[in-house]
């Protein structure tokens, strides 16, 4: 294959300015709360929706030990009663007050049901509503009313390999000197509360453990121990979705699982920013829909005149450096080869294309073309 072959390819981002644009979409229709041109804060609410309460089934005949056609006759309540947790729902006394049953609310909630063949309740919890933030700083592009808000800014822009929990924003605050530095628990403390920590190659376990016991927004840094993240996370690894965790903070790893020097680009983007304020997210995606964790840094009061081109497709060819995203290679770097024309099959027999890539160790090693990303330098 020539060596000015190509395939376009997602890559990771590492730019010093870009255009950042996130469209903040509401799970249900509701309310959005900005117009266009309006400037926002990360904590704007942007948006609300209320979602529907879980219903809870109420087995009352048989809590009553009676038949679901007698159930009526002891029902306390009716559809369309609000009652409170641990409101008597039915109840009935016999014997002289020898033989009690009450049957209570387990929740607060609204009576929507009464079904007569089974002598069931059904209580409906009342509803929760849903704010949507703006995550990001900067102005309203587009609103789409009751739906979504659209919000765009110039910023430095890092992306990582793999995060986990969600959305957050702090003041950046770099702790390693270099980017090949590990990060000890002496590096951080009660000052970087609500900060993004942002380190060299490693974090250990007893520093992930200080950022969270100190609170820090969230930590961004080359590489970790896999066994060391699931210790924080209290158990094993084995999904291609994160974002949802609840360890306290957001952590971003930029290279991988390991001690791996975070990107000198990278790096210098973080010292070039320190004590900016910053969104963090850990969300990852590897499958269809590749998402990747995170961390935008806006920069709109420094850009006059025309704002930076938004961040495009990248294009691989030979030469190019690219990161590999799936097992067995997962979070290797290594320079493309070559990139076959022809459909190669792959275990699962499966035709599919792939690229040649050779690891930093000198290893040549085919894998298909949806397992790898560009690093953008």
């Amino acid at each position: 294959m020539s060596e000015e072959s190509f395939a376009y390819t997602p890559g990771l981002a590492t730019t010093s300015l870009t255009y950042i644009v996130r469209e903040r979409a509401l799970p249900v229709k509701g309310e959005t709360l900005a117009s266009p041109g309006q400037r926002v804060d990360f904590d704007t609410i942007v948006g609300k929706c209320f979602l529907e309460g879980p219903p809870y089934i109420v087995k009352v005949a048989e809590l009553l030990g009676v038949e679901p056609e007698e159930v009526p006759r002891y029902l306390k309540v009716g559809v369309g009663d609000a009652v409170g947790r641990g409101a008597v729902l039915a109840g009935y006394t016999a014997l002289l007050g020898l033989i009690k049953r009450v049957v209570e609310s387990p929740v607060e909630g609204v009576v929507e049901s009464f079904n007569e063949l089974t002598g069931h309740l059904t209580i409906r919890s009342p509803p929760r509503t849903i704010e949507l933030r703006a995550y990001i700083r900067g102005s309203v592009l587009k609103v789409v009313p009751g739906e979504s808000v659209t919000i765009g800014t110039p910023a430095a822009f890092v992306q990582g390999i793999i995060g986990f929990g969600g959305e957050r924003h702090g003041a950046i605050e770099v702790v390693s000197s270099r980017n090949h530095d590990v990060v000890t628990p002496d590096q951080i403390g009660e000052h970087h509360a609500g900060k993004i920590v942002v380190g060299g190659s490693l974090i250990t376990y007893e520093a992930l453990e200080k950022a969270r016991k100190v609170g820090v927004a969230g930590v961004v840094v080359g590489g970790a121990r896999i066994t060391d993240v699931e210790k924080i996370l209290g158990y094993r690894i084995g999904v291609a979705i994160t974002g949802r965790e609840n360890i306290g903070f957001t952590l971003v790893l930029t290279e991988g699982f390991g001690r791996l020097p975070m990107s000198k680009r990278a790096f210098d983007i973080f010292r070039e920013n320190e004590g900016r304020e910053a969104a963090i997210n850990g969300a990852t995606q590897v499958r269809a829909g590749v998402l990747r964790p995170e961390v935008i840094i806006p920069r709109e009061e420094e850009v006059s005149g025309e704002v930076p081109e938004p961040l495009g497709e990248g294009r691989m060819r030979a030469g190019s450096v690219v990161r590999i995203i799936r097992f067995p290679y997962f979070g290797e770097i290594g320079t493309v080869v070559e990139l076959p024309v022809e459909l190669h099959e792959i275990e699962t027999e499966s035709p599919v294309r792939v690229v040649k890539v050779r690891l930093q160790d000198g290893r040549v090693v085919v894998i298909p073309r949806a397992d790898v990303e560009i690093i953008s330098e």
